[in-house]
């Protein structure tokens, strides 16, 4: 069900490899909970880059002059941060039309139309004709936080961030980049890119690599249904979900290796 040139499916050892290869380079601990949060919880980039401290921990009193704080059990992802959204006003990234499809009834219509109106020497607009385009909406989802790996990976982080910052409200972005401010989308994905690709050697992984790895271990190895996937991902349709997953790069390689026939001259 994939498609050419998405985004890369990591085995276990490639994501293995990757969170070691991360500790050799600066700020390990937000790194690891990047990749953690995008591996184990499928999150587009565009909803790792909005999220807030209070999406993922309560902060709670400040004691011997450091803040303290308790991850969440479940992270209760807003509609707001999903696809298609512009949440808090800092994402900047568009959503571009570039094919309009018209059925053959509507376009002969819309012929007879034009040619009208140009008959009459009304001024004719192009964008008028457009039809309307479906825009995506949020969808809230809720995602445990329970895997292990996870929670040790933002419990270090957030450790390290009040350790820093004593005075962290819980609004502040959760995420910040080399120079402080919150990451946009698209900064982000560069970033990803370059942690899978250049630091580890990943060809083709990219932030969208740990969705579809989390699809596709969720439908192949735990042989879950797909509308459980379908819900994680927070698609509206099935078929969505599908295109995300893909068989497991072992089973390709087993397939093959020996196709089961020779060419007899």
């Amino acid at each position: 069900m994939s498609k050419t040139g998405q985004a890369r499916v990591l085995t276990p050892d490639q994501f293995a490899y990757l969170l070691s290869v991360i500790q050799e380079h600066r700020y390990p601990e937000k790194n690891t909970a990047l990749v953690q949060i995008s591996y184990k919880l499928g999150l587009r980039v565009q909803e790792i880059a909005l999220l807030q401290i209070k999406d993922v921990a309560e902060l709670g009193p400040e004691t011997s002059g450091r803040t303290s704080f308790k991850l969440k059990e479940i992270l209760a992802l807003p509609a707001a941060y999903t696809k298609g959204s512009d949440a808090l006003r800092r994402s900047k990234s568009t959503y571009q039309r570039r094919r309009i499809s018209f059925s053959v009834h509507d376009f002969d219509q819309l012929i007879r139309q034009i040619a009208a109106m140009a008959k009459a020497g009304a001024a004719i607009n192009p964008e008028d004709f457009y039809p309307e385009v479906k825009r995506h909406r949020g969808r809230s989802r809720d995602l445990p936080m329970n895997d292990p790996a996870l929670r040790e990976a933002l419990e270090k982080y957030l450790a390290l961030r009040l350790a820093g910052t004593p005075t962290l409200k819980k609004t502040d972005p959760l995420f910040l980049t080399q120079k402080g401010g919150p990451y946009s989308p698209n900064t982000l994905q560069e970033h990803m890119a370059l942690m899978q690709r250049q630091w580890a050697g990943i060809e083709r992984a990219s932030s969208h690599s740990g969705r579809r790895t989390l699809m596709t271990n969720i439908i192949h190895h735990q042989k879950r249904s797909v509308k459980v996937a379908q819900k994680i991902a927070g698609h509206v349709s099935p078929s969505t979900t599908l295109i995300y997953e893909e068989p497991p790069e072992d089973s390709l390689k087993d397939a093959l290796q020996d196709v089961g026939y020779q060419y007899v001259g």
